[in-house]
């Protein structure tokens, strides 16, 4: 498929994911958001990790307000279950790691498009904003779902009310991303981030995906047993064995994803 608002490179095993709308500050449009989930279907099966990243300044301003499809009446409930929510849940069900390299600003649905990644790595200078109060929305595209999950209720709580930015190095201090980097290193730190996620163990890693997202809705006893079977099945992977022989040996394991 031919992409019009995105970019997608897959090159040793690796996707990257561009949204390509740098004059727009790569605001979601419809036709954006149908691209970024056919292009996250395709990667999925194409590749063993995939990162999504903004082109120019912006990671993504959220919904282009003046998108042909926005104008007019708004159909906000249609909008968000027939566009966003296939988008959101092709990248929070994604079977191989997801990073979101976070280049710039990151507002609105483009800031919970950020946090629906399994990572989030952002560069110093980007912020994330939770703007829908300054117009009389609550926050969408995942936000109310991921914000308490990532940094606590109270938190949560003020960026929704409040509507401030976020500086990345705040952040990264309050648990809502991984980790922001100093900008002259970004790019070459969620690259080799991105890298190692690539040439890892990605059955191992999508266990560890399923597991953690599961342990909120399970007592202990549950998730032991989640834990049990699901690193029975580990157990019984090709890098499983790769990986004990490689340790044994003092050499870095070559997985095969399988």
């Amino acid at each position: 498929m031919d992409y019009e608002t995105v970019l997608l490179d897959i090159t040793n095993g690796l996707a990257v994911l561009t949204l390509n709308r740098p004059d727009k500050m790569n605001a979601l449009t419809t036709q954006m958001r149908a691209e970024i989930t056919h292009a996250m279907k395709f990667a999925a099966n194409h590749a063993r990790c995939i990162v999504m990243t903004g082109a120019g300044s912006a990671f993504c301003s959220g919904q282009d307000l003046g998108d042909a499809s926005s104008t007019g009446k708004i159909d906000l409930e249609r909008s968000l279950r027939d566009e966003y929510e296939p988008m959101l849940e092709t990248i929070h069900n994604s079977p191989v790691p997801t990073i979101a390299a976070v280049n710039g600003p990151a507002a609105g649905a483009g800031a919970n498009l950020a946090l629906c990644a399994d990572v989030v790595i952002a560069t110093e200078s980007a912020y994330f904003l939770q703007a829908f109060a300054r117009i009389g929305l609550l926050p969408d595209a995942g936000g109310t779902w991921f914000m308490p999950r990532q940094m606590g209720l109270a938190k949560a709580m003020g960026a929704a009310l409040f509507a401030d930015k976020i500086s990345a190095r705040q952040a990264d201090e309050w648990g809502l991303i991984w980790e922001a980097v100093a900008d002259d290193a970004f790019a070459d730190h969620w690259r080799k981030r991105a890298e190692y996620l690539a040439k890892g163990p990605t059955a191992g890693f999508g266990a560890i995906k399923q597991a953690l997202r599961g342990t909120y809705e399970k007592t202990l006893p549950q998730q032991l047993e989640t834990e049990a079977h699901l690193q029975g099945e580990c157990g019984r992977s090709r890098d499983f064995a790769e990986g004990v022989v490689a340790f044994l040996e003092k050499r870095p394991a070559k997985f095969e994803g399988r």
